[in-house]
């Protein structure tokens, strides 16, 4: 069996066996595969797809090339919750330990920027000395003793998929159905979770385009889970605007904070609770949606979700004094703001351009080994339905390398549409499946 052979049955639209599918990724994983080779192999699968059996291969092989936790003398029922990567989305940071403050045992395996979005891993790191690199003792130690923990992809979790999902952050193989799937379902069955809640983006600013779309990955996401003994619930969710208002690690971290003192924006609060919900029905502390919205408002209200988040950074090293002082984190060394060229609503905002513009100040990765700056990025002061006048703040721009500044506030300043008419925000959420159908 060799490589290029098997390059050339995808690229002709042929399937693929299980012994195929198996030499590809662990000839990868021990280097016997190239990076151009996989590269290859992974834009014949974008052009050609992978059919759902041969997606069950790939995610089985993601799992079998490492070790799989087991909570089992933990816990009976651990979360993990993923999403598929929108702009702005800094849900699994609130969503985490406000789950623990409720009462559940959450392990979150996460990870960096991926193409346009940002990486929960990335955000965090943003914190001084807070490591997400721990290992699967340490993981399974602090989620016994303070009942989360969000970790990074461990060198010996799903290896696979972790060298892939770094190749395909820089080949433009990001958004197949299959290689989502894949990616997905297999760090959460490597992580010990037996629950697992999906959000699943569409929109400009998610890999997903559509809401169909996004409903056939959700679906496949759940059979496959179920096919391999995990129970998935997804949340269809729209990302054609930004998620809440600040875009870039540091700066999300400081609207991380905020919210878990009870300062939030409304988009951000309503999926957070959409996707809290079914963890808290199926472990049974809360008998339906009314009381587990209640008790989410409590743990907010009484500032146990925010010990909670202070609680896990203190116990992967990082600074809790960032909760109450925000110098500490990594700053910007100036400001520069997009104003409206005319009066009148905004109608649109493009997720996409918005991450564009965060990205060319340095808040993301062109390259696998690209380093990135903390602090920059992007604050919105407007989003869709509101009014603004002509000369009015829509953006300000969190800047430190000036080199590709102008392009950036162009692409800030596009992604406002303005009209002389009302618009409504599209619905945000679309679907939630809590079964496969």
């Amino acid at each position: 069996m060799r490589a290029v052979d098997l390059i050339r049955k995808k690229k002709e639209g042929e399937k693929h066996t299980r012994e195929e599918i198996y030499f590809l990724v662990d000839g990868y994983v021990k280097g016997e595969v190239s990076d151009y080779q996989m590269s290859a192999w992974l834009m014949a699968v974008c052009f050609m797809g992978l059919d759902a059996q041969e997606t069950a291969y790939l995610t089985q092989s993601f799992v079998d090339s490492g070790e799989i936790l087991d909570f089992s003398t933990i816990s009976n029922f651990v979360v993990d919750k993923h999403s598929t990567g929108g702009v702005g989305d800094k849900v699994s940071i609130v969503l985490i330990p406000l789950l623990a403050a409720c009462g559940l045992t959450c392990a979150k395996l996460s990870g960096r920027g991926l193409g346009h979005t940002g990486g929960t891993v990335d955000k965090l790191e943003s914190i001084p000395g807070f490591v997400c690199e721990i290992s699967n003792e340490h993981f399974m130690k602090q989620i016994s003793d303070i009942g989360l923990a969000i970790s990074s992809q461990s060198p010996n979790l799903t290896p696979a998929d972790g060298k892939i999902y770094s190749l395909r952050d820089v080949t433009a193989t990001v958004d197949n159905i299959s290689l989502i799937c894949a990616s997905v379902v297999s760090k959460k069955i490597a992580s010990g979770a037996n629950f697992i809640v999906l959000d699943v983006k569409y929109g400009s600013g998610a890999f997903i385009k559509t809401p169909d779309e996004a409903q056939e990955l959700a679906e496949l996401m759940i059979d496959i889970g179920k096919h391999l003994g995990r129970s998935i619930c997804a949340v269809i969710t729209s990302m054609d605007q930004p998620l809440g208002t600040h875009i870039g690690n540091s700066l999300e971290i400081i609207e991380c904070i905020e919210f878990l003192k009870g300062n939030y924006e409304k988009d951000l609060y309503e999926i957070t609770c959409e996707i809290a919900m079914p963890a808290l029905l199926e472990a049974k502390i809360c008998p339906n949606e009314n009381e587990a919205k209640k008790l989410i408002d409590e743990k907010i209200l009484n500032g146990e979700a925010l010990n909670k988040f202070k609680e896990m950074l203190k116990a992967q090293g990082g600074n809790a004094d960032v909760v109450s002082d925000y110098s500490l984190l990594p700053q910007a060394s100036q400001k520069v703001e997009v104003r409206a060229e005319k009066d009148g609503y905004v109608c649109g905002l493009d997720a996409l351009k918005i991450a564009n513009a965060a990205k060319l100040l340095g808040s993301g990765r062109d390259k696998k080994e690209d380093s990135i700056d903390f602090g920059v990025g992007v604050v919105l002061s407007a989003k869709i339905s509101q009014k603004v006048t002509k000369g009015e703040t829509l953006a300000t721009l969190y800047v430190n390398d000036t080199k590709r500044l102008e392009e950036a506030k162009q692409y800030a300043l596009d992604a406002f549409v303005i009209s002389e008419t009302f618009c409504k925000p599209e619905k945000l959420i679309y679907k939630t499946i809590r079964r496969s159908e």
